[in-house]
């Protein structure tokens, strides 16, 4: 197996990103578009400075990422409630989950204005949306990780006579970690995008409202902002979240490619 230096990683992780830049500060140096369609890197960059002296930018992501963790909170909790209810019991499975698995495949564009037609413009039905699109992936991968469970194992387990709440804490909770944390990972993300459908849809702060004032008033470099905030604090999550994976699944010895 090679050895990889711990930087090496981060140097192929940038490398597409550098190139990129690069040959977009050369379109826009070269005037082969026009700067309100394009705007160079080092233009965003300088709305980017702008904005964040101006307090304008550190105030909108602060209200965004407060949103999204509050959706995410509520969301994201209720997805491991039910979905270890369903994992746990067939009748419960029976119930509830074609039920859910209709909800699920209704479009956010489709039901926003529902929400605000029940609820207004205010934060519920931000909160609200926020929460359902967190709500399905981690539902749908803790009622997973339970179901994957080796049934041989939970054979073993009998027969070594585990009480109910030791085959649950030490055998079926452990084996679906790593489902469990996948779909923390992706409802952090689908909660980031269903912010952006709530802020752009009905908001008067936030990056999203941000992004759609800018693009009223025709400011490119300031939507190419608030785009390059989304994805930064979105990879941020994530990277956060997989890191908290790495070292809850220190124990498992997988294939690493």
């Amino acid at each position: 197996m090679k050895n990889y230096k711990p930087y090496t990683k981060y140097l192929y992780g940038s490398l597409l990103p550098v190139i990129i830049l690069a040959v977009w500060q050369l379109i826009g140096e070269l005037h082969l578009l026009p700067p309100q369609l394009l705007p160079t890197p080092l233009k965003i960059g300088e709305s980017f400075i702008s904005l964040l002296f101006s307090g304008v930018l550190l105030s909108n992501i602060g209200i965004s990422i407060s949103r999204a963790l509050i959706g995410f909170l509520i969301g994201g909790g209720l997805g491991v409630f039910f979905g270890l209810l369903v994992g746990f019991y067939k009748k419960t499975e029976w119930t509830l989950d074609p039920m859910l698995q209709m909800i699920r495949t209704v479009p956010h564009l489709a039901i926003m204005p529902l929400f605000i037609l029940w609820f207004g413009f205010g934060e519920f039905s931000k909160v609200l949306l926020i929460g359902m699109g967190a709500f399905f992936p981690i539902y749908l991968n803790t009622f997973l990780g339970i179901r994957s469970v080796d049934s041989k194992l939970i054979e073993v387990s009998r027969v070594l006579e585990f009480s109910k709440f030791k085959q649950v804490t030490r055998l079926i909770l452990p084996a679906a970690m790593p489902n469990l944390l996948l779909g923390i990972r992706l409802s952090l993300g689908t909660a980031w995008l269903s912010l952006i459908v709530a802020e752009l849809m009905g908001a008067n702060a936030g990056v999203g409202y941000m992004i759609s004032d800018a693009r009223q008033f025709a400011q490119t470099e300031v939507v190419f902002v608030g785009i390059v905030i989304f994805a930064s604090v979105g990879k941020l999550t994530d990277s956060l979240v997989r890191k908290l994976e790495i070292y809850l699944l220190r124990w498992s010895d997988n294939y690493k490619g």
